[in-house]
């Protein structure tokens, strides 16, 4: 089953980020395996209704990051090359680095300080990845 993209041009993040967020989530995920082939930018940005540059952008930025590579008149694939581990790993962190950054925002938009918000990342911490005895 293909992945499918979609953005929220109303949610405060620029779109190309959405896009860039979207494909680390789904290679960190294995949705998006090594050698898998990108929509066409084109193609993409019909699919999502934005500018092609936008997309060109999220493209150019996640080429940049070692998570996808281009080939000339063949398109975009995931990178399938030895450091696709790294950069699946690499792009597992910047969706979680993203999802607390989120997070802290909303605890913080909810009024609570830095000690609450310690106390509660620790009690997850405590409850998601316990320390090993």
């Amino acid at each position: 089953m293909p992945v499918i993209f979609t953005v929220d041009p109303r949610g405060g993040i620029p779109i190309y980020l959405q896009i860039v967020e979207q494909v680390k989530r789904s290679v960190a995920l294995g949705l998006l395996a090594p050698g898998e082939q990108l929509p066409t930018v084109k193609q993409l940005a019909l699919d999502l209704t934005v500018n092609p540059n936008t997309v060109a952008r999220a493209y150019r930025d996640l080429e940049r990051e070692s998570v996808i590579e281009t080939a000339s008149g063949r398109g975009s694939f995931v990178r399938a090359n030895g450091s696709a581990d790294a950069a699946s790993i690499a792009a597992g962190r910047d969706v979680a680095r993203g999802e607390i950054e989120s997070a802290v925002r909303t605890a913080k938009s909810l009024g609570l300080g830095r000690d609450a918000v310690t106390e509660l990342f620790q009690k997850s911490l405590d409850r998601w990845l316990p320390e090993e005895a």
